[in-house]
C-alpha cells in the first residue's frame, strides 16, 4: 500500500479534530500528514482534555482493511531494512493490548519471518505468565505475557541466543509503558538491541531526551521507528474547559435521550404513528424492525491460533495466508444469500484484542469483492469516549453493550464507535469462541445493537486457541507444615494454622515512597517487599479502642450471619481458609462463633493470595492432602472492587488446569460486601471494621504476605514475618475477645438475618466495580488498581501506600473518624462527594515519584 493511497483514504474535507481544537484551543503540530492520520475526541478526564484518534489503526474509526494492514506492514518493512534480513528473521515482535494487537501483527508481517506475541488482559487457565506489567495510565487491568513457547521472548523460539525485541504501540506519548516493559524483560533476557515502533511519536522534548539516557542505563541500543512525529500544544486552563465541555455535552445528550424516549413511548401508544413510522439513521428501522443475524462457518484452519496472545510463528502466517481466500469467499457467499439487495457497504467488526484475524478477513474480503462493494474495518473496545455528531469530531456515534467474554476484571460496558449512522448495509462481527456467549446474543448485546443500524449482521466465530497444558510436575515427597502461635503469631495455636514460611529474620521493609515508585514504574511488584509497619499515635490508639467498643455488636452480628450461612450451605464441618492477612481475624471469629453456638471445632488456616500472581499452589496442595477440597471455604474480611474475588476464581481454575487436585470452590465468604462481589456475606454495608484500622498489631503480629522468587521456591509456601518486637502494642486478642463477648447478645438477630439471607437472591451486583471504573476516569487515574474503595481499603491506602486524596460519602459520620485522622497526619485532602456506593474511597497517587511527596512524607498536590 503506497503512502499516496493511504493519504487518499484518510483525507477529509473537515479535519476530525477541529471541533475540539476550536473549543479548547488545542493545536496538533507536526508534519503535513499528521492531521490526516489523527483526529481529536474527549473523555471524561480531569487530567487530560483530549484523546488522539487514529484514522489508520482500525480501532475507533472504520477504515479500509488494506489501509490498516498496510500502515503496519510498511513500518515492519522499515524495521526489516534497519535490522537487515538475518536479524529481522530472528526478531520477536511484541504488541500492546488492546489497541495495538493488530498493528503489531501487521508489523511482524512486514518483517516477513518474525514471530509475534501480544500482551493480553485475559488470563488463560493452565498458562503460566512469562511476564507482565502495569500500564499506569490505562483504565483497564494489568498486561500479561502468555507465550506457549517459553523461549519465545528469550530467543524468538529458536534457542540461538537473545534476539532483537521489537515493541509496537499505536502512539509513543511519554514512553513510560514501553520503557518499563523493556526494563522488566531486559532483567530476564538481556539483549543488545531493541526497536520501538509506533504510528506517531508525540513525545515532549523532555521525554525524547529520556530515551537516550535509558539506552545507556541498560547498556543496549534502542532504535525508534515511527510514521509521523508531532506534539499537542495545550493552552492554559485546557483541563478545566475540557471538563466543563464534557459535562455540558453529556447533559445535552441526556436531555435529548429523554425526549427521544418520551417520543418512542408516545409512538408505541399510537397505532397510527407506528404504522407510519419512518426509518432511523443509517436506514435502520427502530423497534422490532431490526436486521437478521446469520452465523457464517469460516472453516478456520485448525493449526492456526486466533492471534498473537500465545505466539504466532512464520509457519502460522503461511497457513493463514493460504486459508484466507476461502474464508473470504464463504463470507461473500453468505452476504449474497441474504434476501435483500446485495450489500454495497460492509463493515468487518473485530473484538477488543482480537484485531488481526478480522483485519485479515477484511483484507481478503476486500480483494474478493473488488469494486462490487466497499469494505471497512474497525473493532469494539473497552475504552469509553464521548461521542459528538459533528464532522469535525473524530467519534461521531457510540454503541454501548455489555461485555460478552466473562472478563477477568468483572462485567462492564463495551463500545463500538462510528458504526451507528455510518450507512453500513451489512456488518460482519468477528469474535473468538470464548466471546460467543449468551451475553453476545442478549437483547441488549452487541449483535442486537448492531442489528438496529444495518440491514444484515453476520457472526463469524474464530476458535479460541488454548495452548497444550504443561505436564503436571512431580509432587515433593514432604510438604511443609503450617506455622502456629506462639512461635509464629500471637494467636493461640488452635485459632489458626499459617500456611506460610517464616521470613522474620529477612530484611524486607522499604520506605512507603520508595515502594510506591518501584511498584508504579513496573520495577517491582507490591508483594516483593513490605511497608514499614505503621506505629499508631496515642490519639489513633484511643480512636481504635473507641471504634471497637462502638462497632463490636455490629461486627458480631455480621460474623454470626456469615458463619450461619456457611454452616447451612457448606456444612456440617467446613474447613475455614482465610486469605491472609485481612481475612485471618474474620476466620478466627467465625471459628469461635461455630464453637460457641454449635460446639463445632472447625479447622482454620491462613493462605496467601497475591494480586496478579495468584494463590499459593503449595498451600492448596497441602490442603488437598489433609482435607476434602470440597469442604474448604475461603474467607476474607471485606470486598472492595472485587479484584481478589476474581483473582481467586482464576487461580483455582489455573491450579486445576495445571494438574492440581480438583474440587476447591472459589467462592469467598466475607464479613462485609459493600462492592456487591460475593453471595456469602454478613452484611453489604460499608462500615468500620476495626481490624482494618491497624496492620500486624490486630492480625496476630503477622505481616502481609511476601512472594519473591529468591525467597519462595516452587514447593515453598509464600512468606510472612512475625513481628515479635511489637508485642507491647498487640491488640489482636483484645479485638477478638471484645467481639466474641457480644455473641450471645446478637444471637436472635443473627438467626433472623441468616434465615432472610438464605431465602434471598444474593447474586453479586458488582455495583462497586462500576463505581471504581467511573472514579478512575473522572479523576484521570486510568488504572483501577489505584482506586481503593471502602473503609478497609481506604485505611490500607493511608497506612501502606502514597495517598493522593480521599473521597468521603457526604454525611458519613463516626465510621470515618480514623480515616480523617490518618488523612490529616499524612496531609491528604478529604473530598466529600455524593452518589458513592461506599462510605469512602482512597485514591493512590496516580503519577507517583519520590518528588510527589515532600520531605515530611506528605502528598504534594501539584505533583
Amino acid at each position: 500500500m503506497s503512502e499516496r493511497a493511504t493519504r487518499e483514504e484518510t483525507v477529509d474535507v473537515v479535519w476530525s479534530g477541529s471541533w475540539v481544537a476550536e473549543r479548547l484551543g488545542v493545536a496538533l503540530e507536526g508534519d503535513g500528514e499528521l492531521r490526516e492520520l489523527l483526529g481529536l475526541a474527549l473523555r471524561r478526564n480531569p487530567k487530560r482534555a483530549h484523546l488522539l484518534v487514529s484514522n489508520v489503526l482500525g480501532k475507533h474509526v472504520p477504515q479500509r482493511p488494506s489501509v490498516v494492514h498496510g500502515a503496519g506492514f510498511e513500518l515492519g518493512e522499515r524495521v526489516r531494512a534497519l535490522l537487515g534480513a538475518e536479524e529481522a528473521r530472528r526478531a520477536v515482535v511484541l504488541g500492546y493490548a488492546e489497541t495495538a494487537t493488530g498493528l503489531g501483527h501487521a508489523v511482524a508481517d512486514g518483517l516477513r519471518d518474525a514471530s509475534y506475541l501480544h500482551s493480553t488482559r485475559r488470563p488463560v487457565a493452565g498458562v503460566e505468565p512469562a511476564g507482565g506489567f502495569e500500564e499506569s495510565h490505562s483504565h483497564a487491568t494489568s498486561h500479561l505475557l502468555l507465550p506457549e513457547d517459553r523461549d519465545l521472548l528469550a530467543s524468538g523460539g529458536g534457542g540461538a541466543g537473545a534476539s532483537v525485541l521489537v515493541l509496537v504501540d499505536d502512539e509513543f506519548s511519554t514512553g513510560n509503558t514501553v520503557l518499563n516493559t523493556i526494563r522488566a524483560l531486559h532483567a530476564l533476557h538481556p539483549r543488545e538491541r531493541y526497536v520501538i515502533v509506533a504510528l506517531v511519536d508525540m513525545r515532549s522534548a523532555g521525554d525524547r531526551d529520556r530515551l537516550t539516557g535509558f539506552a545507556a542505563e541498560i547498556g543496549a541500543r534502542v532504535d525508534l521507528v515511527t510514521r509521523n512525529t508531532g506534539t499537542v500544544a495545550l493552552p492554559d486552563g485546557v483541563l478545566e474547559r475540557g471538563r466543563a465541555l464534557v459535562a455540558a455535552q453529556e447533559a445535552e445528550q441526556a436531555a435529548q435521550a429523554l425526549v427521544a424516549a418520551q417520543a418512542a413511548e408516545a409512538e408505541q401508544a399510537d397505532p397510527a404513528a407506528r404504522a407510519g413510522r419512518a426509518e432511523g439513521p443509517a436506514g435502520a428501522a427502530g423497534g422490532a424492525d431490526t436486521a437478521p443475524v446469520t452465523r457464517v462457518d469460516l472453516d478456520w484452519p485448525a493449526a492456526v491460533p486466533d492471534g498473537g496472545r500465545h505466539g504466532f510463528t512464520p509457519a502460522h502466517r503461511t497457513a493463514l495466508e493460504a486459508a484466507l481466500p476461502g474464508m473470504a469467499a464463504r463470507i461473500a457467499a453468505t452476504l449474497g444469500d441474504h434476501a435483500g439487495p446485495r450489500p454495497r457497504r460492509i463493515l468487518v467488526l473485530g473484538f477488543e484484542e482480537l484485531m488481526y484475524a478480522p483485519l485479515r478477513l477484511g483484507t481478503a474480503l476486500e480483494a474478493a469483492l473488488g469494486t462490487d462493494a466497499e469494505v471497512r474495518y474497525s473493532t469494539t473496545t473497552r475504552s469509553p469516549v464521548l461521542a459528538v455528531d459533528d464532522p469535525g469530531y473524530a467519534i461521531r456515534t457510540r454503541l454501548v453493550f455489555p461485555a460478552h467474554d466473562d472478563p477477568a476484571d468483572g462485567p462492564g460496558d463495551r463500545y463500538a464507535y462510528n458504526v451507528a449512522g455510518a450507512g453500513f448495509d451489512a456488518v460482519v462481527a468477528v469474535v473468538d469462541s470464548i466471546a460467543d456467549t449468551p451475553e453476545l446474543h442478549a437483547p441488549d448485546g452487541l449483535l442486537a445493537r448492531l442489528a438496529e443500524h444495518t440491514g444484515h449482521v453476520l457472526l463469524a466465530v474464530v476458535p479460541s486457541y488454548t495452548p497444550a497444558p504443561v505436564p503436571h510436575r512431580q509432587e515433593p515427597a514432604v510438604l511443609p507444615e503450617p506455622l502456629r502461635g506462639p512461635d509464629f503469631s500471637s494467636y493461640a495455636p488452635e485459632d489458626v494454622g499459617w500456611l506460610l514460611q517464616d521470613l522474620s529474620d529477612t530484611e524486607l521493609e522499604a520506605p512507603t515512597e520508595e515502594r510506591e515508585e518501584a511498584i508504579q514504574s513496573g520495577g517491582a511488584h507490591y508483594a516483593e517487599s513490605l511497608p514499614v509497619e505503621y506505629q499508631p499515635s496515642a490519639a489513633y490508639q484511643t480512636l481504635f479502642t473507641a471504634a471497637l467498643e462502638t462497632s463490636a455488636a455490629r461486627i458480631a452480628r455480621a460474623v454470626g450471619t456469615v458463619t450461619e450461612t456457611v454452616l447451612a450451605e457448606r456444612g456440617p464441618r467446613p474447613v475455614l481458609v482465610s486469605l491472609a492477612r485481612a481475612g485471618t481475624p474474620v476466620g478466627v471469629l467465625m471459628r469461635r462463633w461455630a464453637q460457641h453456638r454449635h460446639g463445632l471445632d472447625l479447622p482454620h488456616y491462613a493462605i496467601s493470595i497475591v494480586r496478579g500472581r495468584g494463590i499459593d499452589a503449595t498451600a492448596l496442595r497441602w490442603l488437598a492432602a489433609h482435607h476434602d477440597p470440597a469442604d474448604v471455604v475461603f474467607v476474607d474480611g471485606w470486598t472492595g472492587k472485587g479484584a481478589i474475588t476474581r483473582e481467586l476464581a482464576a487461580a483455582i481454575t489455573e491450579f486445576e488446569a495445571s494438574g492440581g487436585p480438583a474440587g476447591f470452590d472459589p467462592e469467598i465468604s466475607v464479613l462485609a460486601d459493600p462492592g456487591g462481589c460475593v453471595r456469602t456475606y454478613g452484611t453489604r454495608e460499608d462500615f468500620l471494621i476495626p481490624s482494618a484500622c491497624l496492620n500486624s498489631t490486630v492480625s496476630g503480629l503477622i505481616s502481609r504476605t511476601v512472594l519473591r522468587a529468591d525467597l519462595v521456591g516452587p514447593d515453598d509456601f509464600h512468606g510472612g514475618k512475625f513481628y515479635r518486637e511489637l508485642a507491647d502494642s498487640d491488640v489482636s486478642g483484645l479485638f477478638l475477645d471484645t467481639i466474641a463477648a457480644r455473641f450471645d447478645g446478637v444471637a436472635g438477630q443473627v438467626e433472623a438475618e441468616a434465615k432472610e439471607l438464605l431465602a434471598a437472591d444474593r447474586a453479586p451486583t458488582w455495583e462497586g466495580w462500576a463505581a471504581v471504573e467511573r472514579i478512575s476516569e473522572e479523576y484521570g487515574i486510568h488504572d483501577v488498581n489505584l482506586v481503593k474503595p471502602g473503609v478497609g481499603e481506604t485505611t490500607r491506602v493511608l497506612l501502606r501506600r502514597v495517598p493522593w486524596k480521599i473521597l468521603a460519602k457526604r454525611g458519613a459520620g463516626a465510621d470515618l473518624e480514623h480515616i480523617r485522622l490518618l488523612a490529616e497526619q499524612r496531609g491528604v485532602p478529604v473530598e466529600e462527594v455524593d452518589d458513592l456506593p461506599y462510605s469512602c474511597v482512597g485514591l493512590i497517587h496516580p503519577r507517583f515519584t519520590r518528588g510527589a511527596t515532600g520531605a515530611d512524607g506528605k502528598a504534594v498536590q501539584g505533583a
